[in-house]
């Protein structure tokens, strides 16, 4: 069986002879070696064929910690996104490429499970506090729509909708969102973009629903 290699100048291709006797986990783990220095160095190929060979397994680590591929799939994207900026902290000879990624994975899953927990308790928070709004002479319709509103809300992945409520209950700028959950800026617009469209989509079907 022919040894998997990666693209372009990455490698050389072996000889006959090295085709034929050295074992297929051997070359392999040459070509590992010759991706995680090509990436020290900066060759941005390299990058690309590390996120082709490792990013389905950053992928599930990150998926199996916080239970959101969706999560994970931003996840995934910063994981390399440092591996890149911190390239030269990495020692090849001091260890694999795949088990640095894998070490940047729990750091960043480990931060996403502490943003995930500061958003719920700023949502708690929000949501006690309007609790203790008067509503008692807030017209049906009102009513009506905020349920409508509350509903479509309560159909968005967590992140979107804590996302969404930060920006709209609590006034909060994108870039406040982002200092106060840790989340990247980049992030937190791609969330709420996302659960904006989500929810422009279910509010325009109950709409058609309730005949307004």
């Amino acid at each position: 069986m022919t040894a998997r290699r990666p693209p372009g100048d990455l490698a050389a291709a072996p000889s006959a002879v090295d085709a034929v006797t050295a074992p297929a986990e051997a070359m392999d783990a040459a070509d590992d070696d010759r991706i995680a220095r090509g990436l020290v160095d900066g060759d941005e190929q390299c990058l690309a064929v590390a996120y082709r060979r490792w990013g389905r397994l950053v992928h599930t680590l990150a998926a199996r910690a916080l239970g959101d591929p969706r999560e994970a799939e931003d996840i995934t994207q910063q994981v390399f996104a440092a591996a890149w900026r911190g390239r030269a902290n990495f020692r090849p000879e001091r260890g694999s490429l795949p088990a640095w990624l894998t070490g940047i994975t729990r750091r960043k899953t480990a931060d996403a499970l502490t943003a995930r927990t500061r958003r719920t308790e700023l949502a708690a928070s929000l949501g006690a506090s309007l609790e203790h709004e008067s509503r008692l002479h807030e017209e049906p319709e009102r009513v009506l729509d905020r349920l409508i509103v509350s509903e479509a809300l309560s159909r968005l992945p967590h992140v979107q909708r804590d996302v969404l409520e930060l920006s709209y209950f609590a006034d909060l700028t994108q870039t406040q969102i982002a200092d106060r959950t840790g989340m990247p800026l980049g992030t937190v617009k791609s969330h709420a973009r996302r659960g904006l469209l989500r929810m422009r989509h279910d509010l325009a079907q109950a709409g058609a629903g309730t005949g307004r």
